[in-house]
């Protein structure tokens, strides 16, 4: 007896964009048309890591990937797959296979503070996140002195998620102490960092936890009104919050003399247009103020002045989130989770050639080698793990070898690998150090605002230099070029995002420097991965 069939339609942000919902909705009527509605499950899922061939279809238990451009492609799927059961060839991406390493065990159990609701309740229900210590937080908060929530806050030792690990309580104070009539708090939602994606699953699966964190900011710094920044790809994300928003209206958790405390906060969604350089808080500033994405000139800081140039708070999701089980708990308790320097949970993004993509929370502190084999299950399809970046594209590569080193944020100062914005992107050894170098400085290239000209030419310079080794016509001057360029940056750039450049370019450089070597006057990819030019090469000694 055949087992059910069952058709995954990829539902992330780039397929909704090329129309993943209407032609799902589309299946859905052709199924009902020939009668199987009861045979066939139609089931929405996230990204299936293609984005070149439409939207995609997993069918179930085939393994076969479709990629669906249009309606014409869904009948011809419909009649022919489903009908006939004769695989239509011209729409086939892929047929694939499972990976080698899963294991029929249980996954290593998460200890969950900012994930704790996340699948358990539904996100466009209030009372179901009520109904799980949902503003208990805030009800708490309003009933102490904003100070002394401040310095709950600082007590905890949480500092910020979003990569550079600030101290948020002392974020807070500044604003708090600053004198004026109108203050703002703004989380950061923004997540341009690739690999990254734990803030929009968040948003997707507890968004009140968000607006419960910036109510108890704004109560604590006095702030009346809020913004939550956001990429305007993440339509879920954005969804989801501005229907918690109006529940949170209709609650009286928004709006006027909240919980009768005599607090007002009013909150609202901006949308970014996806500028990597947005995520900088100057940036993120200017661009809700109606100006270009671009970094303002530092100090003067946001918490003193900030948005329309008052004194602001800005924090990303998961700090924010964070916040109410820290104000309802305590510090202590936070404290007691995590390391003495940094306390608390961690939510990962684990990406890659990882069997269990997806996003784990777990302690500060735990391991990048515990995040991959016993959170991800390991190297899928039985391969070698060759390298590791930690912490998101401005973060560091490691060797499979430095993968026991505990991620906090000392250990970038202390074991050369940065916690970041919490990405694991595990590499397998079918990789070439040339290549994944170059696909990551043409994204800094691309995202480069062109501001200040150590960032807008050094990214330029180091793609083309780049390039020749993947060409094979790398010199070992061009090598030492490559560190001369990213430490003029490093020193000289405008903003964060010169600066880190360095940080990727350099952490590869000194742990792959043979494979680059290697790629000097020859006629092929050692790995074979890079793609050669014969015809222009020049080999070079």
């Amino acid at each position: 007896m055949r087992k059910p069939i069952t058709i995954l339609v990829s539902i992330d942000s780039n397929s909704l964009l090329l129309g993943a919902r209407h032609l799902k909705n589309y299946l859905i009527n052709r199924l009902e048309h020939y009668n199987l509605t009861g045979l066939v499950d139609v089931l929405e899922t996230g990204s299936l890591g293609r984005y070149d061939q439409g939207v995609l279809f997993l069918l179930l238990p085939d393994n076969r990937l479709y990629g669906i451009k249009d309606t014409n492609d869904i009948e011809l799927f419909v009649v022919e797959q489903l009908l006939k059961g004769r695989p239509v060839k011209d729409l086939i991406i892929e047929e694939i296979q499972p990976p080698k390493t899963v294991e029929a065990k249980k996954v290593t159990e998460e200890e969950r503070i900012v994930l704790k609701r996340a699948g358990k309740i539904d996100p466009k229900n209030i009372e179901e996140y009520i109904a799980l210590d949902g503003y208990r937080g805030l009800a708490r908060a309003l009933e102490m002195k904003p100070a002394d929530v401040v310095e709950e806050i600082k007590a905890s030792g949480l500092r910020g998620r979003g990569g550079a690990g600030f101290p948020t309580g002392l974020k807070w104070e500044f604003t708090m102490k600053v004198d004026a009539p109108e203050k703002f708090v703004i989380c950061n939602a923004d997540e341009g960092e690739p690999g990254t994606f734990k803030d929009r699953l968040i948003m997707e699966g507890d968004p009140h936890s968000v607006i419960e964190g910036m109510l108890i900011a704004g109560y604590a710094v006095g702030a009346s009104k809020g913004y939550v920044y956001i990429r305007g790809e993440y339509f879920e994300s954005v969804d989801n919050l501005r229907n918690a928003i109006a529940q949170a209206y209709e609650y009286g958790l928004l709006g006027k003399n909240i919980l009768g405390s005599g607090f007002d906060f009013d909150l609202t969604v901006r949308l970014g247009a996806g500028a990597y350089v947005c995520g900088e808080e100057t940036a993120l500033i200017e661009s809700i103020e109606g100006k270009s994405g671009r970094p303002r000139l530092k100090p003067p800081y946001p918490p003193v002045k900030g948005l329309f140039q008052k004194p602001t708070v800005v924090n990303n999701v998961e700090t924010f989130a964070s916040v109410p089980t820290i104000v309802m708990k305590g510090a202590n308790w936070f404290k007691g989770i995590g390391t003495p320097s940094s306390p608390g949970t961690k939510v990962f993004s684990l990406c890659g050639n990882i069997v269990r993509r997806g996003i784990v929370e777990a302690p500060m502190g735990t391991t990048v080698a515990d995040l991959i084999f016993k959170y991800g299950g390991g190297i899928e399809n039985g391969k070698k793990l060759k390298m590791v970046q930690t912490g998101g594209a401005a973060g560091t590569f490691i060797r499979a070898d430095e993968i026991n080193v505990p991620l906090d944020f000392d250990s970038f100062k202390n074991h050369g690998a940065s916690l970041g914005s919490g990405v694991i992107l595990a590499i397998d050894d079918s990789h070439c150090a040339v290549d994944v170098a170059l696909n990551l400085m043409e994204f800094f290239a691309h995202e480069s605002c062109g501001k200040c000209t150590p960032c807008r030419e050094g990214t330029r310079l180091i793609v083309n230099i780049l390039k020749e080794f993947s060409k094979g016509r790398g010199t070992r001057e061009m090598l030492d070029n490559l560190y001369n360029i990213a430490y003029t940056m490093q020193n000289s750039a405008f903003c964060g995002l010169g600066q880190s450049v360095p940080v990727p370019l350099t952490s590869m450089l000194d742990r792959f420097r043979d494979e680059f070597e290697a790629h000097v006057g020859v006629d092929a990819c050692p790995v074979g991965v890079c793609k050669f030019d014969k015809k222009k090469k020049k080999v070079r000694k």
